[in-house]
C-alpha cells in the first residue's frame, strides 16, 4: 500500500533538478527553513503551494505527494489474507473498523472495494448480534453497488452485480433482486471454445488446452452451485430428491470433487443432509453428515484452490489470474469453526442432537478445530 511521501519526493526531485533548498524557497517565496521542514516531513506546504510545486517539477500533485489511490493485485491479495486472519483471532468490531478505514482510503480502487465487500460477507456471521450481521451485509451490498456503477471492467461489474444480489437475498429482499437480475439466455455460449480454436490455429495447443480446462472448471463449479440451489428447494417427494442427490454424487465422483474442491462438497453435503432431515429421513441425513465430517477431518488443510490430473494446467492460471490467487475467502480457523457451527447451530438438525452418531461427529469436528 502506498503512503504520501512528499518529503522524500521533494528531496529526489530537487537533487535531480540540481537546485538547493534556498533556490526552491526563493522560487516559492518561502524560507529555506520551511523547505527543510517539508523535506524532513516535520510540516507540509500550504495547500495553495501544491500546484506551484508540482508545476515546477513537471509532475502531478498525486506524484508530488507520492499518493497512489490504487492497489496492485498482489497488494489486494496480501491485504485480504491478513484481514481474514485478523477476523479469525481479533474482536470483530476492531477488524471491521480497520476494513472501513481501508475502504475510505481506496474507495476508487474498485477491485479492492469489491474484495472488501466479499470479506465482509464471508465474516458477517461473526458479529455478536443478528442486527449487526444485517448491518454488515447492507454495508457490503452498498460496496458492490458502488463498484457495479463505477468500474469500467465488465467482468468486475458482473461479479459485483451478482454479489449485490446475494446480499439482497441474505437481507430478505428478493423483490429487489428480480428488479435488476435477469436469467441468462442461450443466445451466447461460453467464449472458451472460440478462444481455444484460435490458439489451436496458431499452433499453440498447450494454451488451447489451458483455456478449455479453465472453461470446464468454471462450468463445473457453476453446475455444482446450480444443483445445490435446486437441492435446497422444499421437496416433498423423496424419489425426486434422491434423484438429484444421485446425479450430483455421480458428478462429484467423476471429477473427484472431494479432492479438487472440498469447499463445494461441504456446501452440497450440508444442503443434502438438510433435505433428508426435512423429509424426516434421519438415517440418510446422518449418512451424508458422516461424509461431511470425514471430509472435514481429513488431510485437506490448508485449503486452497488448485487443479489436479485432469485440470493439469489450472494452478498457474489461478495463481496469476485470480485477484486472490489460490487464497480462499476466509481464514482456515474461521472455516473450521463454521464447519462445526453448520451442524451445532442449524435448527434443521435439532432432532439429531441426541443421536450418539451425530454427537460423535460434532466431537470430531471440534477436535479438528483445535489443530
Amino acid at each position: 500500500m502506498k503512503e504520501m511521501k512528499l518529503g522524500r519526493i521533494l528531496v529526489e526531485k530537487r537533487h535531480k533538478k540540481g537546485i538547493t533548498q534556498e533556490e526552491l524557497a526563493a522560487y516559492l517565496g518561502v524560507s529555506k527553513a520551511a523547505v527543510s521542514k517539508w523535506e524532513n516531513e516535520m510540516t507540509y506546504p500550504d495547500i495553495t503551494l501544491l500546484p506551484q510545486l508540482a508545476a515546477y517539477f513537471n509532475i502531478t500533485i498525486d506524484d508530488l505527494l507520492g499518493y497512489e489511490p490504487q492497489m496492485s493485485r498482489a497488494e489486494i491479495q496480501k491485504c485480504y489474507t491478513q484481514l481474514a486472519k485478523d477476523f479469525a483471532v481479533l474482536p470483530f468490531r476492531e477488524v471491521l473498523e480497520h476494513c472501513r478505514k481501508l475502504i475510505k482510503k481506496y474507495y476508487s480502487c474498485y477491485p479492492l472495494v469489491f474484495h472488501m465487500g466479499v470479506l465482509l460477507v464471508n465474516h458477517s456471521m461473526l458479529a455478536e448480534r443478528q442486527e449487526d450481521t444485517m448491518e454488515v451485509l447492507e454495508e457490503a451490498r452498498a460496496l458492490f453497488a458502488h463498484v457495479k456503477t463505477r468500474t469500467e471492467e465488465p467482468e468486475l461489474g458482473k461479479n459485483a452485480l451478482q454479489m449485490e444480489a446475494y446480499c439482497l437475498l441474505a437481507l430478505k429482499r428478493p423483490s429487489e433482486v428480480l428488479d435488476f437480475l435477469e436469467e441468462d439466455s442461450f443466445t451466447v455460449g461460453p467464449m472458451e471454445p472460440l478462444v481455444a480454436s484460435a490458439y489451436q490455429m496458431l499452433g499453440n495447443t498447450r494454451e488451447a488446452r489451458r483455456v478449455l480446462q479453465t472453461g470446464i472448471y468454471k462450468e463445473l463449479i457453476s453446475l455444482c452451485n446450480l444443483l445445490a440451489s435446486y437441492m435446497n428447494l422444499p421437496w416433498k417427494n423423496q424419489e425426486e430428491f434422491d434423484e438429484i442427490c444421485t446425479r450430483f454424487q455421480k458428478l462429484a465422483e467423476a471429477f473427484e470433487l472431494e479432492a479438487l474442491h472440498p469447499g463445494i462438497m461441504f456446501s452440497v453435503y450440508l444442503t443434502m443432509a438438510q433435505g433428508w432431515a426435512l423429509l424426516e429421513e434421519e438415517d440418510r441425513a446422518l449418512k451424508v453428515l458422516e461424509k461431511y465430517t470425514n471430509l472435514a477431518t481429513s488431510d485437506i488443510y490448508p485449503l486452497k484452490l488448485h487443479g489436479d490430473a485432469f485440470f493439469s494446467l489450472m494452478d498457474a492460471w489461478m495463481k496469476d489470474t485470480l485477484d486472490l490467487g489460490t487464497v480462499l475467502p476466509r481464514d482456515h480457523a474461521t472455516i473450521r469453526r463454521s464447519i462445526t457451527q453448520a451442524l451445532t447451530e442449524n435448527p434443521v438438525f435439532d432432532k439429531l442432537m441426541k443421536n450418539s452418531e451425530f454427537q460423535k461427529m460434532i466431537l470430531r469436528l471440534k477436535e479438528k478445530e483445535k489443530e
